[in-house]
C-alpha cells in the first residue's frame, strides 16, 4: 500500500476540506467518516499501512483517543497528528505522552498543517526503513550455526582468531573457516562492519 495520509473526522467539511488542501500540496490522502469505518477498511485489506494519520480526537461512536490506543495495543506505529478543539488540548497533550506525532488546533494554518503532515509521512517512512533493515538482519542472524554465533559474539567483544580458538577448544584454522562463514552470510567483510550491523 503506498503511503497516504488518512483523514478520519465525522464532519464531511473538514475531511473535503483536508484532502483538498493535502492534494495542492501532492500529498496523497483517504478519508474516513468514523474510526469504525476506517478499522474495518483496514482489517478487510490486511495489509500494512504507511504515511499518518490525522484523526479528530472528538467523534460519535469511537473517539480518535480511542482509536489511538486501540491501534497502538495492535502495535501499528502509523505517525498520529490529532485535529483538536480548543477544549481537547489537555487530552491532546496527554496523547503526546502516550506516543502521538502531534496536535492541531482548529481552526488551523493550513500551511503549517501539511508540513507537519509530511514531516509525520517522513518519519513513518525512515521507521519502515529501519523495521525492513532490522528484519533482513534477523533473518541473516537466523541462518547461523550454534556455533558460528558463539565465535560472532566472541568477535564483537573484540577477541582475536587465537583467543576464540583457545576458550572454544577448536582450532585456529576451524575459528577461520567459521568466521568466514559467518561474514558471507551477515554480508560484512569486518568485525567493525559486523558490530555497526548488528548495533541496536
Amino acid at each position: 500500500m503506498s503511503p497516504k495520509a488518512h483523514i478520519i473526522d465525522d464532519d464531511e467539511a473538514i475531511r473535503d476540506a483536508l484532502s483538498w488542501l493535502l492534494q495542492s500540496r501532492g500529498v496523497a490522502s483517504a478519508t474516513w467518516p468514523s474510526a469504525e469505518a476506517f478499522l474495518e477498511a483496514w482489517n478487510a485489506s490486511g495489509e500494512s499501512l504507511q504515511g499518518c494519520l490525522l484523526l479528530d480526537i472528538r467523534m460519535d461512536g469511537m473517539s480518535g483517543l480511542e482509536l489511538f490506543e486501540h491501534l497502538q495495543g495492535k502495535g501499528l506505529k502509523l505517525p498520529v497528528i490529532f485535529l483538536t478543539g480548543h477544549g481537547d488540548v489537555p487530552m491532546a497533550v496527554s496523547s503526546l505522552k502516550k506516543g502521538a506525532f502531534d496536535f492541531v488546533e482548529k481552526p488551523f494554518n493550513d500551511n503549517e498543517l501539511v508540513n507537519r503532515v509530511i514531516e509525520a509521512m517522513d518519519a513513518d517512512a525512515r521507521n519502515q526503513e529501519k523495521q525492513a533493515i532490522s528484519a533482513s538482519v534477523q533473518s541473516r542472524l537466523d541462518t547461523l550455526t550454534t556455533r558460528e554465533r558463539q565465535i560472532m559474539e566472541l568477535i564483537l567483544v573484540g577477541k582475536f582468531n587465537k583467543v576464540i580458538a583457545d576458550e572454544l577448544q577448536i582450532s585456529m584454522r576451524t575459528v577461520e573457516v567459521h568466521r568466514a562463514h559467518l561474514f558471507e552470510k551477515m554480508g560484512v567483510r569486518t568485525a567493525v562492519e559486523l558490530a555497526q550491523l548488528l548495533k541496536p
